[in-house]
């Protein structure tokens, strides 16, 4: 049985990236990550990225790229990331008219459906990213097996972030499981929350909600992987039973007294020991 190889979603350390991208990539690297999942450029062009990860021996697994910049011109924008070299185009966030309950949501399905097809027509895979909010039910459905089951498979797979998958309510085992032959890159996530969910969950991310107003909670921090609640050795056992290709590592913001790269250490030596 062979080990997954493990990525770092880069918006982990989005602030060395900005500083000194090349340098950072370097130490991603050498912490002994087997790839790296992009959320923006930093002004490069793709083809340069794509050759430094050569360089370094980092496989560039995947993209984040906002669902308003895909649809504009899906086509080209496809197109555009696939010089980086990847396999997978992710639709990273919803802000907060498209997502369920509001009108932009059925948009959002017929949207990723378009997108969907322009990615295979160049031969990538578009994935879909959760967070919380995906598990408000539509008609008893979550409303994220509503965009899974409205999309087929070969235009949309699955991209589950098991923290929001927790934080939402569900196993997130059980769910990697469910979407089993669909479920090719996995986001482990450690968090802790030994009170209720903060009401301005998104501000935590480094995302501002407008209407989304701070009671004072500051109950929930994310934390680096094997240092918080989640069953990470479940979660491993449930992407190999689900068929995962990739393990990608993601911290929003750092905790503990660490720097995000520190953070980013702390995730990789631990899943050393664990990725069996």
């Amino acid at each position: 049985m062979s080990k997954f190889p493990i990525a770092l979603q880069l918006y982990s350390v989005r602030d060395d990236m900005e500083k000194d991208f090349e340098g950072t990539l370097k130490k991603v690297a050498d912490l002994g990550y087997d790839g790296v999942e992009f959320a923006g450029l930093f002004g490069r062009e793709p083809a340069e990225v794509r050759r430094l990860c050569e360089e370094l021996g980092l496989t560039p697994v995947s993209t984040h790229v906002p669902y308003q910049e895909l649809i504009v011109d899906p086509a080209e924008t496809v197109r555009y990331y696939k010089q980086l070299g990847v396999d997978y185009i992710v639709i990273p966030y919803l802000t907060e008219d498209l997502r369920p309950g509001q009108p932009g949501f059925d948009g959002v399905i017929t949207g990723a459906a378009v997108i969907g097809a322009e990615c295979a027509a160049e031969n990538l895979v578009l994935l879909y990213h959760n967070h919380d909010f995906e598990f408000v039910k539509i008609d008893g459905q979550y409303a994220l097996d509503v965009l899974y089951g409205s999309i087929p498979a070969d235009l949309l797979q699955t991209e589950i972030d098991t923290c929001w998958a927790n934080v939402g309510g569900v196993d997130p085992s059980g769910y990697i499981v469910k979407y089993s032959g669909r479920s090719p890159v996995i986001h482990l996530k450690d968090f802790v929350m030994p009170g209720k969910k903060p009401a301005r969950m998104y501000a935590l991310i480094g995302i501002d909600d407008t209407n989304d107003q701070s009671s004072g909670e500051a109950a929930f921090e994310f934390r680096p992987i094997g240092y918080g609640v989640q069953d990470i050795e479940a979660i491993i056992e449930a992407s190999r039973k689900a068929g995962a290709r990739w393990l990608i590592v993601e911290q929003d913001m750092p905790s503990m007294g660490r720097t995000p790269m520190e953070c980013a250490a702390m995730s990789i030596d631990f899943l050393k020991k664990v990725n069996l």
